[in-house]
């Protein structure tokens, strides 16, 4: 998709020449940190929102792109509210992808072949349903852990309801809480009886995203948790047809399952010291006002934070797809993700934190302890 919008560009303006580079996105963070450190940002490089780009905008690294937008009408292809995530001081430095929320997807073949007949209402079920698919010789979830930022997302799902819904980490920012709350450690206990259950696959922390992805769209892994970005990924792997969804479930009790994690995407920034400026920021307008129509043609539009038009169902869209754009009607507020909230010391400590549970056992205070030291660390004086 990126690449045909790039040559229809190129096709219609053959002074311009774009080169694309592909990274996960550990390694493309990374390498973001050691472009900005020599001021070297490439055109157009992607970023994730909110407390994950205000560095680079604090540092002026970024273009306002405010004129931009409100050229041939892009301002209004975006949903209501989404650019505020990438928006500081009345300026917009970056335009999404996507907008999704967190669900967990499931082979109703697998569940089947292991005599369960409905999905999970509460965690301490899925806890159980984990034990049985065990014992039947599933793996009962996939996770790709080597990229950390997967375990914390849903980690923070279980902290969204433990918490009784949104702002755990707001709380925490306004000091009216520490990670020290029952909220947090009845968090980390109940994610650590997954873990302990058995639910992910040997050596979780050795498998990257895709990898970890593709156990589940090759038939190996009963459930996966992840943002609604997997649709179109699963929608054309060989488990299409045998695939349902369902919101993450009350822990403990708490919490309301129409609360989720909600990700507005990784976007478009520009360069502020981009040579061509002018030109990238006329591509980038033409790619944003063709992307939800390309994503729409090949199925992958579940999920874009812009206005998608077009009838999915007619279009050949899964009964799995149109599930998850009915539980997109369903959101009513959530949290997002933990790299999304704190500033980046403190997210990293979280993220190895939460990492090593995958690991080994930890007692649940030791657990908070990190987090808050991590946090007393890094916060602004």
């Amino acid at each position: 998709m990126l690449k045909k919008i790039v040559a229809d560009y190129q096709a219609k303006n053959p002074n311009i020449k774009i080169e694309l580079d592909s990274l996960n996105t550990d390694q493309q963070k990374l390498k973001l940190k050691t472009q900005a450190a020599s001021k070297e940002v490439p055109d157009i490089t992607i970023v994730n929102p909110a407390a994950q780009m205000q560095p680079f905008v604090d540092a002026g690294l970024f273009a306002p792109l405010n004129d931009m937008v409100e050229q041939n009408g892009l301002k209004d292809t975006f949903q209501s509210g989404i650019l505020d995530f990438y928006s500081f001081n009345k300026n917009i430095y970056a335009l999404p992808d996507g907008n999704n929320i967190g669900v967990i997807y499931y082979n109703k073949d697998l569940f089947k072949q292991a005599g369960i007949a409905d999905v999970p209402k509460t965690f301490e079920e899925m806890v159980e349903d984990v034990k049985i698919l065990k014992s039947k010789g599933i793996q009962p979830m996939a996770i790709g852990e080597k990229d950390s930022w997967t375990g914390s997302f849903l980690f923070m799902n279980v902290l969204l309801r433990t918490n009784g819904g949104p702002g755990f980490l707001q709380a925490v920012v306004d000091g009216k809480k520490t990670f020290a709350d029952p909220a947090f450690t009845d968090a980390v206990s109940s994610f650590e009886d997954l873990i302990q259950a058995g639910a992910f696959q040997e050596g979780a922390t050795s498998f990257d995203y895709n990898a970890g992805e593709n156990l589940f769209k090759t038939g190996k892994a009963a459930m996966y948790y992840m943002g609604s970005w997997a649709t179109g990924g699963i929608e054309t792997s060989s488990v299409n047809g045998k695939v349902g969804v369902f919101q993450f479930p009350t822990v403990k009790g708490k919490g309301n399952p129409d609360e989720f994690m909600l990700a507005p995407g990784s976007a478009f920034a520009i360069s502020a010291n981009s040579k061509h400026l002018k030109e990238t920021k006329d591509f980038l307008n033409f790619f944003m006002l063709n992307y939800p129509k390309e994503a729409f043609k090949v199925k992958g539009a579940v999920g874009v934070g812009q206005k998608v038009d077009g009838d999915f169902k007619a279009a050949g869209y899964s009964d799995m797809a149109m599930d998850v754009l009915g539980l997109f009607k369903k959101v009513k507020g959530g949290d997002l993700a933990f790299d999304n909230t704190m500033n980046p010391g403190t997210a990293q400590g979280h993220l190895t934190s939460i990492q090593n549970l995958f690991v080994q056992k930890v007692d649940p205070a030791t657990v908070a302890k990190e987090h808050q030291t991590a946090y007393d660390t890094n916060k602004k004086k």
